[in-house]
């Protein structure tokens, strides 16, 4: 297979509490044949769009043939605003969703993130019916109470040695939920995939890429 550089571009996208930093990912010059957008773990406990898992979400995507955008959420790195507790940062993804949608009209629309990104990227999902939604290691205490399970495919990737988010947890929170998502446990993987993000990506793949088969018609096109 011939390799196809990655172009990365650094912007930003206005956000409810100002600008908000943003990265662009996108492979070769072909039309991407979708738009995902990654959510990154917690700001107080030094999550940012660099994190190493949330940059393998969006390389799973980029090998989709996807664009992929990583952002900060408020008060990280040059991203204006505070913390806002999970929900002010549930706004500000709305808010990069809305702005991929206008910039990439009628392009298929994924979501996805890491741990807290994972429960704000979830509870964001109702307002913006994604095509796809991928959480890896939602911490399920972070929900909103009445919040909305998505419609669209979902995968779960969970560890089984997670020490931050149980995986019984998990497990007890999707046997609640009809129709619920695919879960996908790796087997003594702990809470950030230290030497599994390879089976990470490779998991993220194998689930979306039937949307992306020839002749296939994502919900967005």
């Amino acid at each position: 297979m011939t390799s196809r550089a990655t172009s990365v571009e650094r912007f930003s996208v206005d956000g409810p509490a100002g600008n908000l930093e943003a990265i662009e990912e996108r492979q070769g010059e072909a039309e991407p044949a979708a738009v995902a957008l990654l959510c990154h773990p917690h700001p107080l406990y030094g999550g940012t769009m660099e994190n190493k898992v949330v940059h393998t979400l969006a390389r799973s995507f980029l090998n989709l043939g996807c664009l992929s955008i990583r952002f900060n959420f408020r008060g990280v790195g040059e991203s204006a605003g505070s913390y806002g507790d999970g929900v002010w940062e549930t706004e500000d993804v709305i808010a990069v969703a809305k702005w991929i949608r206008a910039s990439w009209p009628g392009k298929p629309f994924y979501l996805g993130g890491f741990s807290f990104g994972a429960a704000v990227a979830l509870n964001a999902s109702a307002a913006l019916d994604p095509d796809g939604l991928v959480t890896v290691a939602p911490p399920t205490d972070r929900l909103a109470v009445d919040y909305d399970p998505p419609g669209c495919p979902w995968l779960v990737i969970q560890g089984d040695a997670d020490d931050v988010v149980a995986a019984v947890d998990i497990i007890e929170w999707l046997n609640g939920l009809e129709p619920g998502p695919e879960l996908q446990m790796l087997e003594g993987a702990g809470h950030f995939f230290h030497g599994r993000l390879i089976e990470l990506r490779d998991n993220v793949v194998a689930f979306f890429q039937p949307a992306f088969a020839p002749g296939q018609q994502p919900r967005g096109s």
